[in-house]
């Protein structure tokens, strides 16, 4: 018996320290591979002090959790703890890890490609906001069947979507946005038939949506905006009868909604935003009565809006703005109780606002700026007493504002410049004590401006383009307004007697003024022709003394008498001496078109005149000149104004506006400039230049020739657009000899110019400005030459994006002193304009609504840095 308790007592002392060492073995692994992957980071916030080598388990330290079944490691949740580091391969010991989240810190480094094979047991992988570079291995998805959920959101990811990720059959959540992914979907993808959320947005994704999205039975959530998808949305979306959400917005998709939509009666976002679909907008829209955002706005489409939209009874937000859409506001509004956004700005809509805008109790911001809109404000408006922004500026509205406005308590922002209001400013407007702007400028508003509240500081542009509006912040007394009496035209009006002296009177006033102005005007003319013939002996003596051969002029050769012509009628004298006009010392650009130099005018006022080329090359005086008037007749902000011209058969002048700052391309790549070119100054730039050629689109005019040297800086940073038309008064110049023109602007010229059968249209400035926007925003020049490569920026900037290195696109002289979220997308939007298939080029117009929005979202946002 002691012999057996002796072998039982030696059994326990050799083999119980082993049993206790098995037990302990699964928590020293798990153990170890945790305080190994903590010594590799950097925990500012000391988050992980609980993590301890010296306890026993790790199932309580913070952000961990333990299998009760396995006693082992399962949950490592890590979410904004603000670490840094690399994701090292430590963790690759937590066998069992079933929840691996380690979103919203500075995780830096690559994806482990030996993740998923490793733990295998992974059912929820979240790696999103981060800082994680590099491709996804196409290895991680070798064995990923448990995997249900995967995020590698707002990271800085690049390459191509991996082909193996369809064998990750089990997977309900994919999230790869905001990352710079490239390529096209490939077809596998659509094999994930439990798949019920994807989130592709935010990328460099390219080609067709694939019609396999059919295959997605339980998908409830798709998200591919802003990114590069073509094509149409297809057809079979319609058999996907569980979707909620869809976002489609920021790509180039064209062609119509399609029908099948119709069937999604679970949906309630729908964001098809800056695309260019066309048609009109479905009646069958409002049959989807669970719509909670609907946003079709920066598109084409024309037509009405839908009667039935009235049918959303759970819409919130309705975004219809940047169309074509005509015809008036549907009454069926007032049944739109959750509406807190209504936007249909930048639409040709008529007729009034309706009163019945008053059933929607809910609406916070209403915008119907820049429409056709007339009738009076709705008293009724005052009803919408949760509203806080409102814009009805550039319409046709008139009477009275009413004062129900000030029944808008929460009112933050109004704008209701540019229209026809009339009468006075009503006094109550002052209790409104949440309004910090309230424009009003450019009507017919009268009397008085209100005293007290927001009008003590009010901004003197508010209230501008109204003369009849006095006080003091308008510098017109109240006290001495003067309202003088209607002229009497008609002597013989039926006045009683005791009047009739007074139209005698009268009668004789306007005798002597009619004389005084018929002598005034021959005056006028005698004195002009004296001055026109004057100048034009002047103007043909210092052109025929002017230096160079090519340019030269001599009456002999051409005794017919030149025409000098100011559109403002001004005579222009020049400070020095007539043959000194065109000299190689005044010289200050030459390009495709003629020579320019800068004159110095008597009044000490500069301009800037262009010598065309060769007056073989011209048209006829009749329509060179009528040409020219049209030209002439061109004003707008961004755009250079031709002020003059002068006409002679073997020369012709264009006299335009100087601008002694000189062009943009002087800005950007004049080493010896120490202009300071900020950020907010390149984007006003950009829109400058793009409102600027959307105008002369619109006037029909192309301007064939954009670059940087043929746009000018103001004192204000205004850009101003020069060269535009010149192509008009160029007839006989043929296609091949108007492309080795256009050569002087390598870089910025389509592609589409050297086909000779491909017709020239506003696509081809389209292009210009895109490879424009890419030069602003890099500093770069469009085709550098180096010692053994040349380097095409549009090419570049391209493939720095698929790489990830959005940095490497923008001018050094920026670092640190710009918003990455406002740079990002005016580089894209620079990409898509130049485009080298022109129907993917948007409009110009389309652009400048692209600008505003960006330059809205970053409104708010931290001033940049000085």
């Amino acid at each position: 018996m002691q012999d057996q308790f002796i072998i039982l007592s030696l059994f326990l002392v050799l083999f119980g320290p082993l049993q206790v060492i098995s037990q302990n073995q699964p928590f020293n692994e798990d153990m170890l591979g945790l305080i190994v992957f903590k010594a590799g980071l950097e925990d500012p916030k000391n988050k992980l002090s609980s993590w301890n080598e010296d306890d026993y388990s790790p199932c309580n330290w913070e952000g961990v959790k333990c299998d009760p079944s396995t006693n082992r490691v399962s949950s490592l949740v890590l979410d904004g703890f603000s670490l840094s580091g690399h994701i090292g391969k430590s963790l690759m010991r937590l066998q069992f890890l079933q929840i691996l989240s380690l979103s919203r810190n500075n995780f830096t480094g690559r994806i482990n490609h030996d993740l998923l094979i490793t733990l295998w047991n992974l059912k929820v992988v979240d790696l999103s906001e981060n800082n994680l570079v590099g491709t996804i291995p196409d290895e991680l998805f070798k064995q990923c069947w448990s995997l249900r959920v995967l995020s590698f959101a707002k990271n800085n990811l690049t390459g191509t979507i991996p082909d193996s990720l369809s064998s990750c059959y089990s997977l309900a959540s994919l999230n790869f946005s905001s990352n710079q992914l490239k390529g096209e979907l490939h077809y596998g993808m659509w094999f994930l038939k439990e798949l019920q959320s994807l989130d592709l947005s935010n990328n460099f994704l390219e080609g067709e949506i694939p019609e396999g999205i059919q295959n997605l039975y339980d998908l409830r959530e798709l998200r591919l905006g802003r990114n590069f998808f073509i094509g149409k949305i297809p057809e079979s979306i319609g058999n996907c009868l569980l979707l909620k959400l869809i976002d489609f917005s920021d790509n180039l998709l064209t062609d119509v909604i399609p029908e099948s939509i119709q069937r999604l009666a679970s949906c309630t976002l729908l964001s098809l935003q800056g695309n260019y679909f066309n048609g009109s907008i479905p009646h069958w829209i409002g049959e989807l009565n669970n719509l909670e955002i609907l946003k079709l706005s920066s598109n084409r489409f024309y037509g009405q809006i839908p009667f039935g939209i009235g049918g959303l009874r759970s819409l919130q937000v309705l975004n219809f703005s940047a169309n074509n859409i005509s015809g008036s506001i549907p009454v069926s509004i007032r049944e739109l109780k959750s509406l807190y956004t209504l936007d249909l700005s930048d639409n040709k809509l008529n007729g009034s606002i309706p009163y019945e805008i008053e059933g929607a109790i809910s609406l916070s911001e209403l915008r119907l700026q820049r429409n056709f809109l007339g009738g009076r404000i709705p008293v009724q408006i005052g009803k919408c007493s949760e509203l806080t922004s409102l814009n009805l500026a550039h319409n046709k509205l008139i009477g009275s504002i009413p004062t129900s406005i000030a029944d808008l308590t929460n009112l933050q922002y109004a704008d209701l410049s540019y229209n026809k209001l009339s009468g006075t400013l009503p006094k109550n407007l002052t209790n409104l004590t949440h309004l910090f702007s309230f424009n009003v400028s450019y009507n017919n508003l009268k009397g008085e401006l209100p005293i007290g509240g927001f009008f003590n500081t009010i901004t003197p542009s508010f209230v501008h383009g109204n003369p009849l509006l006095c006080g003091s912040l308008v510098n017109h007394s109240c006290d001495q307004s003067y309202h003088p009496k209607p002229i009497v035209l008609n002597p013989n009006s039926n006045y009683n007697n005791s009047r009739s002296s007074l139209k005698n009177h009268h009668h004789k006033i306007m005798l002597s003024v009619s004389v005084f102005i018929a002598i005034g005007a021959a005056i006028s003319i005698v004195v002009g022709i004296v001055a026109v013939t004057i100048l034009n002996i002047h103007v043909r003596s210092s052109i025929s003394h002017s230096g160079g051969e090519e340019f030269s002029f001599s009456p002999e050769k051409d005794p017919k008498c030149g025409q000098l012509v100011m559109f403002n009628g001004d005579i222009i004298e020049f400070a020095d001496e007539a043959n000194d006009l065109l000299k190689e010392g005044n010289e200050i650009g030459r390009g495709g078109f003629g020579i320019v130099y800068c004159v110095v005018l008597r009044d000490r006022k500069f301009v800037a005149i262009k010598k065309l080329i060769g007056s073989s090359l011209t048209k006829s005086q009749e329509d060179f000149e009528s040409e020219v008037q049209k030209l002439g007749k061109i004003r707008h902000q961004n755009v250079v104004a031709l002020e003059g011209y002068y006409w002679n058969p073997s020369f012709q002048l264009i006299i335009y506006e100087h601008f002694s700052r000189g062009s943009l391309h002087k800005l950007l790549h004049d080493d010896q400039s120490k202009i300071v070119f900020s950020w907010r100054a390149r984007f006003k730039v950009i829109l400058g230049i793009a409102k600027g050629l959307a105008y002369l689109h619109e006037m029909d005019i192309i301007h064939y020739n954009m670059k940087s040297t043929n746009v000018f800086i103001d004192v204000c940073d205004e850009p101003k657009i020069g060269d535009f038309g010149l192509v008009n008064l160029l007839p006989m110049l043929d296609h091949c000899v108007l492309s080795s023109k256009i050569q002087s602007a390598l870089g910025y010229t389509a592609p589409e110019f050297a086909c000779r059968t491909v017709n020239i249209t506003e696509k081809c400035d389209i292009y210009g400005f895109g490879i424009l926007v890419l030069e602003i925003v890099s500093g770069k020049r469009p085709v550098e030459y180096m010692e053994d490569d040349v380097i095409v920026l549009c090419d570049m900037v391209r493939s720095e994006l698929g790489d990830g290195k959005v940095e490497q696109c923008i001018d050094e002289k920026l670092i640190g002193k710009f918003s990455l979220e406002e740079v990002t997308p005016v580089i894209k939007l620079g990409l898509v304009c130049a485009s080298q298939v022109p129907s993917n080029r948007p409009d110009m117009a389309e652009v400048v609504n692209i600008l505003e929005m960006i330059q809205c979202s970053s409104e708010g946002q931290q001033e940049e840095l000085k």
